[in-house]
C-alpha cells in the first residue's frame, strides 16, 4: 500500500506541473469547440483535395501526377512478373517506367521498400496506372475506418460520441497526405491496431507477430524491437522476430539472394534523404528525431550523436511506461509514439499508425478528467493532432515543432505510469 505522505507528494508534485494557463487552455477545449474546428480542417483539406483532383486523366489541377508515390508499386509489380526482378533497385529503370505512365516528368522516386511489398501488386497489372492507385487508395480507406472504428469501440468514454470521433477521424491530417499521395500507411496502421487488440487480450505472442509484419517498413521496428527487449517483454519480442525472420526468410527464398542483396544495401544507405520530387523538401516533411535534429543542427556528425541519445532517451523512457502496471492505453501508446519519434524517415503520412494513440488517451482522460495530468494530457494529444500541417514552417524557423509535442506526451505518459494504479481509473 502506498503511504499518505508519498501520494501528498506525488500530488504536489502534478500540481506544479499545471500552471494555470494549461489548465485554460484544456478547459477552452470543449467538444463542442473541437468538433466545429475538426469540421473546419476536414472541410478545407478535403475541399482542396476534391478541387485539385476534378480534373480529368492522370495530372491534377496544379499539374502533379494524382497518387503520385504509388507509381513505384506498379511499376515494380511489373519487373517481377517480367522476370526482372534483379531491376528492382535500379533508379534509372524505375525513371524509364515513371516516363511511360506519365511522359516527361520531373518526378523522381526510388523504390524503398522489400521486393515482397511490389508482389501482390501484380494482380492488378493489366489495369491503367489510375485505376489501380484508385483501387489501392479505396482499399486503404476502408482500413483506416475499420481500424479506427474497432478502437472507437473499445472506448468506453468515446462510444457516446461517434460523431466528433468520426469528423476527427477525416479531419485527421496525414489520412488527407496518404490520399493524395497514395502511400502505403494503411496496412502499418493495420498490423499495429491488430497489435494493440492482442495485447489487450493478453496475447503477447500474438501482439508480437503482428508487430513483426511491419518488416516491410523497417524503420518502424527500431524502437518497438529495443523496447521490447529492454522491458523484457521476452513473449512480444519473441512473437515478433519470428513474424519478422519469417517474413525475410520467404522473401528470400522467392526472389533469391542477389535480390535481397541489393535490397539490404538500398536499406542501409537509407539514411541519406529518401529521393523524391521535393528532395529538398524532405525535412520539413518528416517528424521525427532524427528529422528533427537535422533542422536545427548543421553539422552531419552531431545529428547522429543527438539523434541516437534521444533515441536511447526515447528507448528508456517508453520501456519503463511498459513495464509499468498502468492501462493497456497508457502502454502501448508510449510503445507506439516511440517507434514515431525513433523512425528515421517518419513522414506525415506515417502518422497514421499513430491514430490508436488519440483515441485510447482521449478515452483515458475522460475516465480520469479529475487527475492533475489530464489538462496537460489533452493541450498534448491537440497540438500533437494539428502540428504536423505545420511542419513546412521548419524550412525558416528550423524547429519541427510536432517533434517535441510528441516527446512530451511521451514523457507525461511516464510519469503517469510512476503514480499508483489505484488512484487512476483503467480500462
Amino acid at each position: 500500500m502506498t503511504s499518505p505522505v508519498k501520494t501528498v507528494h506525488a500530488n504536489s508534485c502534478t500540481a506544479q506541473l499545471e500552471p494555470s494557463s494549461i489548465v485554460s487552455v484544456a478547459k477552452w477545449l470543449t467538444r463542442r469547440r473541437i468538433r466545429a474546428q475538426a469540421i473546419m480542417l476536414a472541410v478545407c483539406l478535403w475541399g482542396v483535395c476534391a478541387i485539385d483532383f476534378a480534373t480529368p486523366g492522370l495530372f491534377d489541377r496544379a499539374g502533379n501526377i494524382k497518387f503520385q508515390d504509388f507509381l513505384q508499386f506498379p511499376i515494380s509489380a511489373r519487373l517481377i512478373a517480367s522476370g526482372r526482378a534483379s531491376e528492382l533497385y535500379n533508379d534509372r529503370v524505375l525513371a524509364d517506367g515513371i516516363r511511360q505512365i506519365a511522359g516527361n516528368t520531373r518526378v523522381y522516386l526510388q523504390y524503398f521498400y522489400g521486393p515482397q511489398v511490389a508482389l501482390p501488386f501484380a494482380a492488378l497489372g493489366r489495369l491503367p496506372f489510375l485505376a489501380q492507385a484508385e483501387i489501392w487508395v479505396a482499399l486503404s480507406l476502408l482500413m483506416y475506418f475499420a481500424c479506427i472504428y474497432l478502437l472507437w469501440k473499445t472506448c468506453s468514454e468515446l462510444t457516446p460520441y461517434p460523431g466528433i470521433v468520426a469528423v476527427c477521424a477525416i479531419a485527421y491530417p496525414p489520412l488527407f497526405h496518404f490520399f493524395v499521395r497514395g502511400q502505403l500507411s494503411a496496412p502499418v496502421l493495420l498490423f499495429v491496431t491488430a497489435a494493440y487488440f492482442a495485447f489487450r487480450a493478453r496475447r503477447d505472442w500474438l501482439a508480437g507477430m503482428a508487430l513483426g509484419f511491419l518488416a516491410f517498413k523497417p524503420q518502424f521496428l527500431v524502437a518497438i524491437a529495443l523496447v521490447l527487449l529492454a522491458a523484457r517483454a521476452w513473449k512480444a519480442f519473441a512473437g515478433l522476430a519470428i513474424s519478422a525472420g519469417a517474413q525475410l526468410g520467404l522473401t528470400l527464398i522467392y526472389f533469391g539472394r542477389s535480390i535481397m542483396r541489393a535490397y539490404m544495401t538500398m536499406l542501409l544507405h537509407s539514411a541519406k534523404q529518401p529521393g523524391s520530387t521535393e528532395l529538398s523538401l524532405s525535412k520539413i516533411q518528416m517528424h521525427s528525431l532524427r528529422s528533427f535534429w537535422s533542422l536545427l543542427v548543421p553539422w552531419p556528425d552531431a545529428v547522429w550523436v543527438l539523434y541516437l541519445l534521444s533515441l536511447l532517451a526515447v528507448v528508456a523512457i517508453a520501456a519503463a511506461v511498459w513495464k509499468s502496471s498502468s492501462s493497456p492505453a497508457i502502454r502501448f501508446s508510449a510503445l507506439i509514439l516511440a517507434a514515431a519519434l525513433a523512425n528515421p524517415h517518419l513522414y506525415i503520412y506515417d502518422l497514421l499508425a499513430v491514430a490508436p494513440v488519440f483515441l485510447l488517451l482521449a478515452d483515458w482522460s475522460i475516465k480520469n478528467s479529475q487527475h492533475d495530468f489530464t489538462p496537460a494530457l489533452r493541450v498534448l494529444l491537440y497540438l500533437a493532432f494539428v502540428l504536423p500541417l505545420f511542419g513546412p514552417l521548419s524550412r525558416w524557423t528550423h524547429v519541427q515543432l510536432s517533434v517535441p509535442i510528441f516527446a512530451a506526451l511521451l514523457w507525461l505518459l511516464w510519469r503517469l505510469s510512476e503514480i499508483p494504479s489505484p488512484k487512476l481509473a483503467t480500462g
